[in-house]
């Protein structure tokens, strides 16, 4: 089971980069799908989360409202994180996690996801 992000970079306040998480494995349009992201010195903070294969639910921290939209791919094993009008305090290490281990459990806390990608370094500038 694997989970691969792409599509991090460095980019300028105001811009934008869409990041990529191929899964291979596993069924992962079957479960919920979360992107967080870990700023240095600082702890994992849950940014995104996409309901199962079936449903559009969507839900974002607040920081990224209005900014950053999750979708699945054509490709079910696919997610993204498309992120618009990034400012400096999005600069984070990005980290793509498959499947609540239990279906009520918390979205927000990164112990309660059974697979992670490796993650993706995202750098915006002033």
């Amino acid at each position: 089971v694997q989970l691969v992000e792409s599509g991090g970079g460095s980019v300028q306040a105001g811009g934008s980069l869409k990041l990529s998480c191929s899964g291979s494995g596993y069924m992962f349009n079957s479960c919920r799908m979360g992107w967080f992201r870990q700023a240095p010195g600082k702890e994992r903070e849950w940014v995104s989360l996409i309901n199962a294969d079936g449903t559009t639910t969507t839900t974002y921290t607040e920081s990224v409202k209005g900014r950053f939209t999750i979708s699945r791919g054509k490709f079910k094993n696919t997610v993204y994180l498309q992120m618009n009008s990034l400012k400096t305090e999005d600069t984070a290490v990005y980290y793509c996690a498959g499947c609540l281990w239990s279906v009520d459990g918390d979205h927000t806390s990164p112990a309660n996801f059974r697979y992670w990608g490796q993650g993706t370094q995202v750098t915006v500038s002033s």
